[in-house]
């Protein structure tokens, strides 16, 4: 008799453990099954088969029946799912769930079938055309259309020559019909393959990566070929009969790389990532499943694909804080990209023009592989960036949102019929909406944060729960007609140049513009298109875009990241800056960057304008050093949420007591430990409060574990706890 280890899919914490069921002959690791459960029967997938079990035979269950007939999870993804468990304090299931399309969980999606038909063989076409009557001449016609012995899409040959006409073939056993699956294929953007001539520095970088399985950090530039080393790279390891997983931090980015990789690749090539159709999605992910794809491009999620035989993991953009997942499961990509890289025995590359200090500092160390590509591969200089001090603007007399200095480029990029990218990371039209006499700023009814107003549907909505309200035209508290708009948006920005050159196509990308299928690409496309023309957008138009004619990047609101409560607002801020000044200035004509600050002074924008990324990291270091930040220390977070306030109170009350207990006994190890609510109070009407604290590096693990126990203690059906390590974002 064979014993199946079975996870239940079912997330709770209470059944979150491994059930012997006896299995059938057909049983194999990896499959998904129907099991006995209770009084109902459900999903579970088999993570190891064994000889023997501990349950008395009289109450083994038996597994009912396969849901599909072939293995959906490899070895590789069960041996994952230990680490993930053990490293996250995860449950089983949360992380199985991650490791196939969410559709097939509710069976809400199956494979396409498309009818084709032939000529059969054993019937003589010419025969049969002497017995067609004179005036059937679609009949007449489908036959001379089908001499060749080919399969054809039935609906297509329908729209040709009528249903009646190809069902008569049908029905004389002239055309034989089949069914046969078809994949969903996603929309991308058809180019050609263009022969590229590496330049000295590119074939070092590839000749290093190809030549060992190691961990490589790829600091290049912004347009010096970093993607033209990914596609050589993976060239080499396709060559070598292994695969291939390419990620990029936004959905935004997928078709200017996808198009790439297929021009190169062809149909190797899958994609994954949210913005596909639930049919499109299983469909790649079956192509990866059997083999048929070698290649996976896409973002966070990619990395859970189910190729065998890895060659190489890269990561593009490594430092974008997109590649943490801040929602459950909570996990780190890099961890995941490290487990499937020694698991493979194959090399990873982390490339970016701004890399993390953490990842540059393991550079540094020697825990990496330094690779840098200092210059553009057309030798041109990286664009000029202009700091314009928007307190001088202000004391000229200038109280819009466009100095002087980016209105006058922009009339000269426009004249010379260029395109220009303008930036502000905010969406909507305003940030909040205030009431002038009383002060009163409208807020979400269920998060304790500001409306943002959209004028286009003149609605106020809030940016983490999405729900809408209608815009104010009076004040509800005191009255008052006298209502002020904040801080602007990409909305009021598109809406001012409008006014200005009414002339010019000006289009918009960001969440609110792109959450319909293929609209990013859409956009791009519709920009690309555009000479002279403007694109203004949020950070998803920061990095990767390559469009040539872009000769003027403005920055309307540089330093909005800067003064985040954030040991990393900094960082971000060089990053972010960085990135989006790159995106002028990448082919023939020289770029121009237009950075409007109130704080011309800052550090940051001293680096930033002379793009010197190593002296920002050794004073970023020094700081972070001086301070006990990451990477000299670990922040752990403790989120406690829940709609009760009194019973969030207590549980958060007694998870620090006993922390600072724990602390006591590892005085050495704590640089920091307190309790407090969270900066936004509530989300989605849940009360919010957290425990942070910094530890050395040294007995981490332990410690972790320790903390682990101690939430679990406490975790009820009332309150909420999640741990994060390091966590992105602190609000």
């Amino acid at each position: 008799m064979k014993i199946a280890e079975v996870i239940v899919d079912i997330t709770n914490s209470q059944v979150d453990k491994i059930f012997d069921y006896e299995a059938p002959d057909w049983a194999k690791v990896g499959m998904r099954v129907y099991v006995p459960f209770g009084n109902r029967t459900i999903h579970g997938f088999i993570i190891n088969i064994k000889d023997d079990t501990n349950i008395a035979k009289s109450k083994l269950k038996k597994i009912a029946d396969f849901v599909e007939d072939y293995v959906v999870i490899k070895e590789e993804l069960i041996d994952l799912m230990y680490f993930m468990v053990k490293k996250y304090h995860l449950r089983y299931a949360d992380c199985l769930r991650l490791f196939i399309p969410s559709e097939m969980r509710s069976e809400h999606v199956k494979p396409l079938f498309n009818t084709f038909v032939s000529l059969n063989l054993e019937k003589n076409i010419e025969e049969y055309k002497l017995k067609i009557k004179s005036n059937a001449k679609n009949q007449q016609a489908l036959c001379e259309y089908l001499k060749h012995n080919q399969y054809y899409l039935k609906s297509e040959l329908v729209k040709k020559f009528t249903r009646q006409t190809v069902n008569k073939l049908i029905e004389d056993k002239i055309l034989l019909e089949t069914k046969k699956c078809v994949y969903r294929e996603p929309y991308f953007n058809k180019i050609s393959n263009k022969k590229v001539e590496h330049t000295p520095l590119q074939t070092r970088a590839i000749e290093t990566i190809c030549a060992a399985n190691g961990t490589y950090l790829l600091f290049g530039v912004t347009g010096s070929g970093k993607t033209e080393v990914y596609m050589s790279v993976i060239e080499n390891v396709i060559n070598d009969g292994k695969t291939a997983i390419m990620l990029v931090p936004e959905i935004s980015l997928t078709p200017q790389v996808l198009a790439n990789f297929k021009a190169r690749f062809s149909n190797q090539v899958a994609i994954l990532h949210s913005g596909l159709s639930a049919g499109e999605r299983f469909d790649e992910w079956q192509r990866i499943l059997f083999g048929e794809a070698k290649i996976v491009v896409g973002a966070r999620s990619a990395i859970f694909a189910p190729l065998s035989n890895i060659g190489t993991i890269i990561i593009d953009e490594e430092h974008e804080s997109s590649y943490i997942s801040e929602s459950n499961p909570r996990y780190n990509t890099f961890d995941i990209a490290k487990f499937r890289r020694q698991y493979n025995n194959c090399s990873l590359v982390l490339a970016s023009a701004t890399p993390s200090i953490e990842s540059f500092n393991k550079a540094m160390s020697g825990e990496y592989k330094l690779i840098e590509l200092p210059e553009r591969i057309n030798k041109k200089p990286l664009p000029k960036i202009q700091i314009v001090d928007m307190i001088n603007e202000l004391r000229n007399g200038n109280y819009g949102m466009f100095s002087n200095a980016l209105l006058s480029e922009l009339n000269k990029c426009i004249k010379e019929n260029h395109q220009a990218m303008i930036f502000i990371n905010r969406r909507g039209y305003s940030s909040f909406m205030r009431c002038m006499e009383c002060g009163y700023v409208a807020k979400c009814s269920d998060c304790d944060v500001s409306l943002v107003y959209h004028k286009d549907e003149n609605r106020l909505k809030c940016h983490y729960c999405g729900k809408r309200f209608a815009a104010l035209t009076k004040c509800p508290q005191c009255g008052s007609n006298s209502i002020r708009n904040g801080a602007v948006g990409t909305e009021q920005v598109v809406s001012k140049l409008k006014e200005l050159y009414p002339n010019i196509k000006i289009l918009r990308m960001d969440n609110d513009t792109t959450r319909n299928k293929n609209s990013y690409q859409k956009i791009l496309e519709e920009f690309a298109k555009s000479t002279p023309g403007i694109l203004v957008g949020t950070q998803m138009i920061a990095k990767g875009h390559d469009f040539k004619d872009v000769t003027l990047v403005g920055i309307i609101d540089a330093d909005q990241s800067l003064y985040h409560s954030d040991y990393k607002s900094t960082e971000k801020t060089f990053e972010l800056i960085t990135q989006m000044s790159g995106r002028a200035g990448r082919d023939k004509e020289e770029g121009k960057v237009i950075l409007q600050t109130y704080v011309p002074r800052h550090y940051a924008y001293r680096y930033i304008a002379n793009y010197d990324y190593k002296s920002f990291f050794k004073k970023e270091l020094n700081l972070r050093e001086a301070t006990k930040f990451p990477p000299f220390t670990t922040i752990i977070r403790l989120l406690f949420t829940s709609q009760f306030d009194e019973s969030v109170r207590e549980i958060t009350k007694v998870c620090y007591n006993e922390i600072k207990d724990l602390k006591t006994k590892f005085v050495n190890d704590f640089v920091y430990l307190d309790v407090m609510k969270s900066p936004i109070k509530k989300i989605k009407n849940k009360i919010r409060y957290q425990i942070l604290a910094r530890l050395k590096n040294d007995n981490f693990n332990e410690i972790i574990c320790k903390i682990y126990d101690i939430c679990d203690k406490y975790q009820n059906k009332k309150v909420s706890i999640f741990v994060e390590i390091n966590p992105q974002n602190l609000s």
